[in-house]
């Protein structure tokens, strides 16, 4: 009776292991070029650390390992000067050459990483996009709510009242691709080179730029490179699509009620008596803790004007699916400084 109950013991570890086969990770050769600043993990799975590295933008980095066979998330790489010096980086950090991927995947998936290979692809190659989205901040709401952890030097003199922003202000111009959701991105490790006349001229509508260009740099590595326009037009174009938001009703409504709160219909009612249903539509409101004002987005066509008008800002771009993110009915407008 023992024997036969050791015998089923083994027959069921035999039937786990081959239902649920383990992953080990497999040693690889190439390099991994980083198209944005991620963590080094000496251990992915703890999220450790040691040293707090991060990839340099545009560094290549040899790698030694990836986590699987197959349709891998995490390569190990070599990283010069860090303690272990082997460290794990997330696969869409950046752009990953092997001299050969191990595999282990039967037909059906092995198809499937094929296609989310090349989605992988698309949403990183640029001029694909078929939308742009318009992120408009609402400065002193956003440095009130978000935790920046004194990254932002805007956002300290904003909230020591140093600085006063009585306009709406660029978060940034981001080309979309439909099948890639909100991950079109990271096209390209071209860097950011603007004139000392753009930066004058973008400054009031990205304040970032009245104090450094970090913001301005990570906006245009993340969105700027899957467009066309070099970087003076990206962000003249940007700052004049702001300012065309800023003179116009939407404006002028939010600017009347800083300090107060207004109702979410009211703004939309407004907006469509103002400018029409097609572009109320194509407006979203964001906040944060569900009432204060942090964000104004638009969806935008490829070919958007500016300088004519909402309406050809616009365009036949199709609009957002809600109104609101986050947003209860009333919403504040708070005014600079901390706590106001």
């Amino acid at each position: 009776m023992k024997q036969l109950r050791s015998r089923v013991i083994v027959a069921l570890a035999l039937l786990i292991t081959a239902t649920f086969p383990a992953h080990a990770s497999e040693p690889v050769n190439g390099s991994f070029t980083a198209s944005k600043s991620c963590e080094l993990y000496s251990s992915f799975n703890k999220q450790s650390n040691p040293g707090a590295v991060h990839t340099v933008v545009g560094k290549s980095y040899a790698v030694k390992e990836i986590n699987k066979p197959g349709d891998y998330a995490w390569l190990r790489v070599d990283v010069d000067g860090a303690n272990p010096n082997l460290r794990w980086v997330a696969r869409d950090c950046g752009t990953a050459q092997l001299d050969q991927v191990p595999q282990d995947n039967p037909p059906a998936g092995r198809a499937k990483a094929n296609r989310e290979a090349e989605r992988q692809t698309m949403c990183s190659t640029p001029n694909l996009e078929d939308s742009y989205v318009l992120a408009i901040t609402w400065q002193p709401g956003f440095c009130e709510h978000f935790a920046y952890r004194g990254k932002k030097p805007e956002c300290d003199a904003i909230n020591s009242g140093k600085l006063k922003i009585n306009n709406l202000t660029l978060h940034g111009l981001w080309p979309n691709k439909k099948e890639c959701g909100i991950n079109y991105g990271n096209c390209s490790t071209e860097p950011m080179k603007l004139s000392s006349d753009t930066i004058k001229r973008i400054a009031k509508w990205m304040p970032n730029f009245q104090f450094e260009n970090k913001f301005g740099e990570y906006e245009w590595s993340k969105h700027g490179t899957c467009q066309a326009r070099d970087a003076d037009t990206y962000f003249k174009t940007a700052a004049a699509a702001v300012e065309e938001v800023n003179n116009s009703a939407v404006g002028k409504f939010i600017l009347d009620h800083a300090g107060k709160s207004f109702a979410v219909k009211d703004f939309f009612e407004m907006l469509k008596k103002q400018e029409g249903e097609k572009v109320a539509q194509n407006f979203m409101l964001s906040c944060a803790d569900g009432k204060y004002l942090q964000e104004i987005r638009l969806k935008l066509p490829t070919n958007f004007e500016t300088g004519k008008g909402l309406a050809k800002l616009v365009g036949d771009a199709e609009g957002f699916n809600r109104q609101t993110d986050k947003c209860d009915n009333e919403i504040i407008v708070e005014t600079s400084g901390r706590g106001r």
